[in-house]
């Protein structure tokens, strides 16, 4: 049974992409008035896509990296999957977020536009297929697919807002595409494939004809990555969008940035580890990451509402990956994916949390003076009103002002960064990475000083930041009827925050599998063994052959 079982979960790298895909085919074939349905298929499918990054895991974490090729042909012909731990972690990490997401959109917000499940399912179809590509091109293909589906994903509901937002989002996007697009042919036509272990496999051979044409592919590759992450300078587009998102879909795009980040963990540590391409714009993803992470806490300090704060916090969190990544140091890549999870895990929960806040400061109490809609529903449809016609906000329940309070306190500590919180010992982690080599007397005691220094105070203003909104928001608010939840939407948000807590009780373990992450990403023997050495499978033999036929 261990047999069948072994040689059946290869197969089960390629169900996160075909599960999202064969879900969103079904949700638009059905008409809108089957919404619930659409919610069922939908909730399913985030269960299924739990489990199977759970399964996967577990997997790697005992048999190691696993490939797939689709189509059965051979690398690098045909397009393959591989599987292995980060790839695994951030499977588990989007479908977890997605599954919060979606529970708390089904309390209202899937009536505010159409296709709000499909477009759903799709951007988690982009977001799996981007983790498992081992491909670039492929990478590429599912990018597009992520940032397509964000875009109906963006515009669901209405107001100007969103539809100002969007233009800018879309216009930056589709600039970071085309450089991405450049730089991937740039490589092809030196290297002759883009499969990331072959790549690594001819870099890493001796007398690579026109090296520097691989250089100037791998620095518009990186243009793009970061583009996609959010990173200074051309980062002006992010807050805005999210900010002016709806709630659901804003807590899903707490995963978008991080993409960006594991693009480059991926590609720098696979095909240019050991190579001169190890130190190719280290010290630019420095620079860059702490420009970001600063400036986007200044963002944080000058914005006055929460929605705003939290996706500038998403931007801090970016910008500290990137500068942790330009440090060089394997722990403090391990740090680094260790911070990953816990910080768009309170994002995602504080992006949630910010729509029942907002809505409590309005003193909306029906759906007509909701701020989730700037156009009125009309009475008359029965696409956008249950089958009572009951509010969609729902009614108060006891203690909804401690939740919320509770809830924002813990969400502002997370993001900002506090001891003994996950994403503190992140941070820790990644500073004293950063300090070692000072330490050990091998320099770099000014560059260690600017990270710990940048990284602290980032934290600090932060919370600042926070504070001065809980204070006006909970203390200096004046007298307020109670928050109305729904127990659909205290659930993911209190879920998340419990998945925070246990990552601060189990921290010492979940820190061992980030830093043994780190070190297959910066050895990578055996992600790129598991790739090139994938077999094709043969074909069933005939159980009778073909006669000829008479003439």
């Amino acid at each position: 049974m261990s047999g069948v079982i072994r040689a059946a979960m290869p197969h089960l790298i390629v169900a996160p992409v075909l599960l999202p895909m064969l879900c969103a085919g079904v949700m638009i074939v059905l008409p809108e008035h089957r919404r619930p349905l659409k919610l069922i298929i939908g909730g399913a499918s985030t269960l299924l896509g739990v489990v199977m990054s759970v399964a996967l895991l577990r997997w790697v974490d005992a048999y190691g990296p696993a490939t797939y090729l689709v189509g059965n042909w051979p690398v690098p012909f045909g397009i393959a999957l591989a599987v292995d731990r980060l790839a695994a972690t951030m499977l588990l990490l989007t479908w977890t977020l997605g599954g919060a997401a979606l529970l708390f959109g089904s309390s209202r917000w899937h009536r505010a536009g159409v296709h709000f499940p499909a477009l759903f399912q799709l951007q988690l179809m982009g977001l799996s297929g981007a983790f498992l590509t081992a491909d670039i091109f492929n990478l590429f293909v599912f990018f597009e697919i992520l940032l397509a589906a964000s875009y109906g994903l963006l515009l669901h509901g209405s107001g100007e807002s969103r539809v100002r937002a969007s233009v800018r989002y879309v216009a930056v996007n589709i600039l970071a595409s085309s450089i991405f697009l450049i730089g991937v042919s740039t490589i092809y036509g030196v290297t002759g494939t883009l499969n990331m272990a072959e790549l690594a496999a001819r870099l890493a051979g001796p007398g690579v004809a026109n090296r520097h044409l691989v250089d100037a592919g791998a620095a518009l590759l990186a243009v793009a990555f970061l583009i996609k992450a959010a990173a200074w300078p051309l980062n002006f587009w992010l807050a805005p969008a999210y900010r002016a998102a709806t709630p659901p879909a804003a807590a899903i795009f707490a995963v978008l940035t991080k993409v960006g980040v594991y693009a480059l963990v991926r590609l720098w540590n696979l095909m240019f580890a050991g190579q001169p391409l190890a130190g190719f714009g280290g010290s630019g993803l420095f620079v860059f990451g702490l420009a970001t992470a600063l400036l986007a806490a200044f963002g944080m300090l000058a914005s006055h509402r929460f929605a705003a704060q939290v996706a500038w916090g998403v931007v801090v969190s970016a910008g500290t990956l990137v500068a942790a990544l330009g440090t060089r140091e394997e722990l403090a890549l391990g740090g680094a994916l260790f911070y990953l999870v816990p910080s768009a895990v309170a994002s995602c929960a504080a992006f949630l949390l910010a729509d029942l806040v907002d809505r409590w400061e309005t003193g909306a109490t029906a759906v007509e003076e909701a701020p989730f809609l700037n156009a009125r529903l009309e009475e008359a449809s029965d696409v956008n009103l249950d089958e009572e016609e009951a509010p969609l906000v729902g009614r108060p329940i006891p203690a909804s002002t401690a939740l919320l309070g509770f809830a924002y306190l813990a969400c502002a500590l997370l993001i900002a960064g506090f001891p003994p919180l996950p994403t503190f010992l992140g941070k820790a982690a990644m500073i004293a990475a950063a300090v070692r080599p000072a330490a050990a007397g091998r320099g770099g005691g000014t560059r260690a000083a600017i990270f710990a220094a940048v990284i602290l105070a980032c934290g600090l203003i932060a919370l600042i930041a926070l504070t001065r909104t809980g204070i006006r928001t909970f203390w200096s608010g004046g007298r307020r009827q109670p928050p109305t939840v729904r127990v659909a939407e205290a659930v993911p948000i209190l879920a998340l925050l419990g998945l925070c807590g246990l990552l601060t009780i189990a921290a010492g373990p979940t820190m061992g599998l980030a830093q043994t992450a780190a070190r297959s990403l910066r050895g990578r023997r055996d992600y790129v063994e598991a790739v090139l050495r994938s077999n094709v499978t043969a074909a069933p033999a005939p159980t009778q052959r073909l006669r000829e036929a008479p003439r």
